[in-house]
């Protein structure tokens, strides 16, 4: 029984299921570090190669999108920018930037949890990844895996944000009275 409980001896660790809760895990340290709340991973076969999380106000840099920063360590893991074999998981459906370098390193798969209808470029509000006619590269896209629970701290990420901007703003008035 190698010490797994009866939960993690059923569970499928090679499941898109399995990879995206892994990428859940990206989402939190981004939560708790205040970023957006986005996880990626990328795998080769059963084994996760690279991670990444949202890091934009970490690293002062608009492009450290989980997507990046995973794409980036998966290249290095391979020694090659071509991620031939490669799945990537994310937990929010990739903007136009992260979907334009994703078709660029060539990963075989994008699995991606929840969707973006304003700014996914996986077939949100375009679709880069499976366009036709295709650029260089298309990717099978699987949409949808742990999508509520991808969608839930998203959500809660914004609505956290929304009363802190509003608890600022009532802050701010109060200084700006005592002031006066």
């Amino acid at each position: 029984m190698d010490g797994l409980t009866t939960e993690e001896e059923s569970f499928d660790f090679s499941s898109d299921a399995f990879f995206m809760q892994q990428a859940l895990r990206g989402a939190r340290k981004a939560y708790a570090a205040m970023e957006v709340p986005v996880g990626a991973v990328i795998t080769r076969g059963d084994e996760i190669i690279a991670r990444g999380w949202n890091q934009v106000e970490l690293l002062k840099d608009a492009t450290a999108h989980a997507e990046m920063l995973a794409l980036g360590a998966a290249q290095e893991a391979l020694g090659d920018w071509r991620l031939d074999g490669c799945t990537l998981y994310v937990t929010k459906e990739p903007c136009p930037m992260c979907a334009g370098a994703i078709v660029h390193c060539r990963p075989d798969r994008v699995v991606f949890g929840c969707s973006d209808p304003k700014a996914g470029a996986a077939g949100g509000w375009i679709n880069l990844l499976e366009s036709a006619p295709p650029l260089n590269h298309t990717c099978q896209v699987t949409r949808g895996v742990l999508g509520q629970e991808c969608l839930d701290i998203v959500q809660s990420f914004f609505r956290e944000a929304r009363e802190r901007k509003k608890q600022e703003k009532i802050m701010r008035r109060l200084e700006d009275e005592k002031k006066a």
